[in-house]
C-alpha cells in the first residue's frame, strides 16, 4: 500500500493552454489497459528535459537526446509515451522501431520525426512491438484534449499502485498562469537527473533559450533527492514544456520576479510528484526524510544522506520498525568523508536526540526510538558538525513486497 498517498482527482487537474493528451490501448504487454499516450504541442512551445546517466541508456533516451539536442534544434511538437516495454538493451533494431514510432506520429501530424520525442516504460531487452504502437496511434490522437492529465497519469505507469499528477497556478506579471504535471516510478528509483518519467507543463512565456536551466534545476531540487532502491534507470526523462500561451511578458531571466514565482511553483509540483514515487515505491510502508545538516558542502551532506537511504540494513529496520539506530551510524561512517570526527556527530529521529557527540545521549530510551519506528512518516537527522551546509533525501523502507514485486515482474 501506498504510504499516505491517494490519486489527485481529475477535476483538481488544471488543463494547461496548448498541451493536449490523448490516450489509447494499445495491448503493448496487457490487453485492456492504457499503455499509450501522446502529448500534442501547439507551435511554440518551449521544451527542455534531462535524461538518465546511466550509460546503458534505452533507444527513446538517444533518440530524444539526438531529437532536442541537434544542430538542428527543430522544434518539439509532440512527444510519444508507451509502457509495458522500454525498448532497452535492444541495439539497432530498437533505434530503428522507436524511429518508426516516431515517423508514424509526425506522418499523422504533417510534422518532421525530429519533431517528436518518444519515451519508453517496462521491461527491458524485450524487443519493442512497434507496430502495436503505431496501431493505437488514431485512437490516442482521437481522444487528444487539454483536460486528459488524470487519463494521461494512468497511462504512463507500470508497477505504481497510484496515477501521480499534481497542478497549482502562479501569477505572473499581474495573469494567472497554470502549471500541471505527471509522472510515473515505484522501483528502479536512484535518479541521477530525474525520475523515471516526468513531464511538467506550463503554458507560462520561457523562451527555449532558459527550458535546459529550467529544467535542470527542477530536476535538482526534486527527483535528484529520491531514492527507492538505489537502482539507475536506463530511462530516466524529465521534461519540462512552456506553450508560451500566458497574457505576460516573457520571462528573460530565471532569477528575475516572474522567473523565480514560475520556477517556485513549478518545484512544488515537481517535489510533490518526486515524494509521490517514493510513497509509491514497490512494498514500501513508511516515507523517510533524511535531513543531513552541519556539512561543509551540500554534496557531502547529500552524500551522507543517501548512504543512509541505500543502507539495506537501515531500510529493513525501519521495516520492522526496529530502532537499531546503529546502522545509520554505520553508514554515516562508511558515507566516504575521509575526515569526518565522529565525536561531533549528532543524530534525530524526529524530535528524539539519539546521539551526541557521537555516542548515546544518556536521556535516549529505546521505546522512544520504537515509537517513532512505528509512524509511517519518519525524520532522520543527521548533524555532522562541519560547516553550515545541509541537505535532504527522501527514501522509504526495504520490506517483503518489494522482493516479490520484482521476482514476479516479468510474469
Amino acid at each position: 500500500m501506498p504510504v499516505n498517498l491517494v490519486a489527485t482527482p481529475a477535476a483538481s487537474l488544471h488543463p494547461v493552454p496548448g498541451a493536449r493528451w490523448g490516450i489509447a490501448e494499445a495491448g503493448i504487454r496487457k490487453a485492456n489497459r492504457k499503455d499509450l499516450a501522446v502529448l500534442l504541442l501547439d507551435q511554440g512551445s518551449s521544451v527542455g528535459a534531462v535524461f538518465t546517466q546511466n550509460r546503458f541508456c534505452a533507444a527513446p533516451v538517444q533518440i530524444c537526446r539526438a531529437h532536442l539536442f541537434s544542430v538542428e534544434n527543430p522544434e518539439i511538437r509532440a512527444m510519444l509515451i508507451n509502457t509495458g516495454n522500454a525498448n532497452a538493451g535492444t541495439g539497432d533494431a530498437g533505434l530503428q522501431r522507436a524511429l518508426s514510432c516516431c515517423a508514424a506520429l509526425a506522418s499523422q501530424l504533417h510534422l518532421a520525426a525530429a519533431q517528436v520525442l518518444p519515451f519508453s516504460t517496462g521491461v527491458i531487452m524485450e524487443p519493442l512491438p512497434h507496430e502495436r504502437i503505431v496501431a493505437g496511434l488514431p485512437a490516442a490522437l482521437a481522444d487528444a484534449r487539454e483536460d486528459n492529465w488524470a487519463n494521461a497519469a494512468q497511462a504512463i505507469m507500470t508497477t505504481d499502485t497510484v496515477a501521480k499528477a499534481y497542478s497549482t497556478r502562479v501569477t505572473l506579471g499581474g495573469k494567472a498562469v497554470t502549471i500541471s504535471g505527471i509522472a510515473k516510478g515505484a522501483g528502479m528509483i536512484r535518479p541521477n537527473m530525474a525520475t523515471m518519467l516526468g513531464f511538467i507543463a506550463t503554458d507560462a512565456c520561457v523562451p527555449q533559450a532558459l527550458m535546459a536551466q529550467l529544467a535542470r534545476e527542477l530536476a535538482e531540487g526534486s527527483f535528484n533527492r529520491i531514492t527507492v532502491d538505489g537502482d539507475t534507470s536506463t530511462n530516466d526523462s524529465f521534461v519540462v514544456v512552456a506553450t508560451n500561451r500566458a497574457q505576460h511578458l516573457p520571462i528573460t531571466s530565471l532569477d528575475s520576479t516572474d522567473g523565480q514565482a514560475l520556477r517556485g511553483g513549478m518545484l512544488d509540483i515537481a517535489r510533490k510528484l518526486a515524494q509521490a514515487i517514493v510513497r509509491d515505491g514497490e512494498g514500501a510502508t513508511k516515507f523517510i526524510t533524511i535531513a543531513v545538516e552541519g556539512g561543509k558542502t551540500s554534496e557531502e551532506c547529500r552524500q551522507v544522506a543517501y548512504a543512509i537511504a541505500h543502507s539495506p540494513l537501515v531500510k529493513t529496520a525501519f521495516f520492522a520498525s526496529d530502532p537499531n539506530l546503529g546502522r545509520i551510524l554505520a553508514a554515516v561512517g562508511y558515507a566516504g568523508i575521509a575526515d569526518l570526527d565522529q565525536t561531533r556527530i549528532g543524530l534525530f529521529l524526529d524530535d528524539v536526540l539519539v546521539v551526541r557527540n557521537g555516542g548515546r545521549d544518556v536521556a535516549y530510551v529505546e521505546a522512544e526510538g520504537q515509537r517513532v519506528m512505528k509512524q509511517s512518516e519518519i525524520t532522520v537527522r543527521v548533524l555532522l558538525g562541519r560547516g553550515q551546509a545541509a541537505d535532504t533525501v527522501w527514501t522509504c523502507d526495504l520490506s517483503y513486497d518489494y522482493v516479490k514485486i520484482n521476482a514476479d515482474y516479468r510474469s
